[in-house]
């Protein structure tokens, strides 16, 4: 039977944020692992800042379908609360300006979330935190979605026997 397996676009992608908290750096939130600890080295994190941000180049313009974001587990997990996700092809405001796909109300600690964007089309995925001060820890993004003009099915197909 054909199996469509969901491929997570982020991984090739390029990552900066708004500020660096210490060592963790925007690439660990697309580093494949949902590790949710700090000390496992595997989220990003900026300062405690007014509007902190995170953006995700996707180096082309595809239609995003969801995207899952994994929160720290450790601790303090409402910071996350109110966070956008942000969608769109324009670096305005850092690509905050762009379209909003979805808000993140509540993540439990160490959870993951999926978000349905419906397609929105945009080479740039920020996550931001509107209008206070707070660190945006990212243990983990994944994206799916297929590039423009590609009208094949999204994903790649795999023929198992």
């Amino acid at each position: 039977s054909l199996v469509r397996l969901y491929t997570n676009i982020a991984r090739g992608g390029n990552v900066i944020q708004s500020s660096l908290y210490e060592k963790e750096v925007p690439e660990r939130a697309i580093d494949g692992n949902r590790a949710s600890n700090l000390g496992q080295r595997s989220c990003s994190v900026t300062n405690n800042n007014f509007k902190p941000w995170w953006r995700l180049d996707l180096l082309k313009t595809y239609q995003i379908n969801t995207v899952t974001i994994t929160n720290r587990g450790d601790c303090c997990p409402e910071r996350i609360n109110g966070a956008e996700i942000r969608i769109g092809n324009s670096l305005n405001d850092n690509g905050n300006d762009n379209p909003r796909c979805a808000v993140i109300l509540f993540m439990a600690a160490g959870t993951s979330q999926t978000f349905d964007c419906n397609g929105m089309e945009g080479r740039y995925v920020n996550i931001v935190i509107p209008g206070r001060r707070e660190f945006l820890t990212l243990c983990e993004v994944e994206v799916t979605g297929q590039a423009l003009g590609n009208t094949g099915p999204i994903g790649d197909l795999y023929h198992l026997t």
